[in-house]
């Protein structure tokens, strides 16, 4: 127990190094690319940004709401309300000056959007886990296919790893239909980039890592600082690997990734690690992460109360972490922040990306690509009209110029 308060007290007093937010400028340009038709009903949810080998952005918007039953077009079995969700896709061919939304509605929702060469896939799900692809650049999506009949499943768009011809990610599942929120656990998936991703027999799972022992293991110490623990729970998975053999859960192997996620303690700024593994037997597995004899598991992650999203830029060998940040509110998703960290465990802030003009105006659930010199983000937003500040009605674009800069 005594490690999980180490931690937490860790936390406290890395996150105070934070450049105050008066003292910080913005460091991203800002640009609208999609509003709500109604604020009140039909909201926009977490996206997602690809950069093509063209130079084109590819964007994936999810639209949730009650009012997605007034949509054309098809909805998710499955949604954030009765009337389901649809990802819709927008194209820029001139690095984000304008966009163009493509005819694509697909019924699916926690969209995660990645590429292998020219070829454009995305998972959601619909209750059933779904994945889709683009063979023209995002122009247009094939019929969903169905990758896990089972329900039920959740996500928000975050990294996936691509190594050695196979493309590894992770899903959530829940853990079962009568757990409080957020009762999913991890799964592992992988499958070789060479082949057709949209078909099933091609990946491979892991079982489920039910995080409910972990939690409950470590209410004594303070964490989680909830008032019913099984409201605590991990979500939003990202998944990583570390390059650097000098560095911390570096894999002489390659057979592992970090996994790092949101972790829903009531404690900003902390996260969990765990472990995401194919054995030789070839089988994947989710497991405690190991640090100098000792298991890892909460960890000082800025802003990871929330989703956050982080990639590897092999330029700097630097992760780069694209996270809200906390003001002393605990679901404060008005600023939006970018750091920097050479081994996942020691965080550099590098300044605020943006900032909403009111608390019901989000920036925030953000997803980025590196184009060149640039990050190129793409941010679930609100304007003082949105409902509030998790149902916005705005997905704005920025750019962050020359942000290896940023570095000190």
């Amino acid at each position: 127990m005594n490690r999980f308060i180490l931690v937490a007290c860790l936390a406290i007093l890395l996150s105070g190094g934070c450049r105050p937010c008066s003292d910080a400028h913005i460091l991203g340009t800002e640009q609208i690319i999609v509003t709500s038709p109604c604020p009140d009903s039909i909201f926009l949810y977490t996206p997602a940004i690809v950069v093509t080998p063209s130079g084109r952005y590819v964007v994936a918007v999810d639209y949730g709401g009650p009012g997605t039953a007034a949509l054309d077009g098809p909805k998710s079995d499955l949604g954030d309300y009765r009337a389901g969700n649809q990802i819709r896709v927008l194209l820029s061919d001139d690095k984000g000056r304008t966009w163009r939304e493509t005819p694509t509605r697909l019924p699916m929702m926690h969209e995660i959007l990645f590429r292998t060469g020219e070829t454009l896939y995305m998972v959601g799900h619909s209750g059933r886990l779904l994945i889709t692809r683009s063979d023209d650049g995002g122009e247009s999506w094939s019929e969903p296919s169905i990758l896990c009949p089972e329900p039920r499943w959740h996500q928000s768009c975050t990294s996936v790893d691509i190594y050695d011809g196979k493309v590894t990610l992770v899903y959530e599942k829940w853990v079962s239909d009568g757990h409080p929120w957020p009762g999913v656990g991890p799964v592992l998936m992988q499958a070789p980039v060479a082949a057709d991703l949209t078909d099933a027999r091609v990946w491979k799972f892991s079982p489920l890592y039910n995080p409910d022992a972990d939690m409950e293991a470590a209410v004594p110490s303070g964490i989680p600082a909830v008032t019913n623990q099984l409201n605590a729970g991990i979500l939003e998975t990202n998944v990583v690997r570390v390059h650097d053999p000098e560095r911390p859960f570096y894999d002489s192997t390659g057979r592992s990734v970090v996994l790092m996620m949101r972790a829903n303690t009531g404690i900003p700024d902390i996260g969990v690690m765990l472990r995401g593994v194919e054995r030789e037997d070839g089988s994947l597995a989710i497991e405690r992460l190991q640090r100098n004899g000792h298991e890892v598991l909460f960890t000082h992650i800025p802003g990871a109360n929330l989703k956050f999203y982080l990639c590897y830029d092999e330029t700097t060998q630097l992760f780069w972490l694209l996270h809200s940040q906390p003001d002393g509110r605990m679901q404060e998703r008005r600023r939006l922040a970018l750091s920097y960290s050479p081994d996942l465990l020691r965080w550099t802030f590098a300044g605020l990306v943006a900032v909403g003009p009111a608390d019901n105006a989000a920036r925030h659930y953000a997803t980025m690509a590196i184009d060149s010199d640039d990050l190129v983000i793409v941010s679930r937003s609100g304007d003082e009209q949105a409902r509030n500040a998790h149902d916005g009605n705005l997905v704005t674009f920025h750019r962050v110029r020359n942000f290896r800069s940023l570095v000190y």
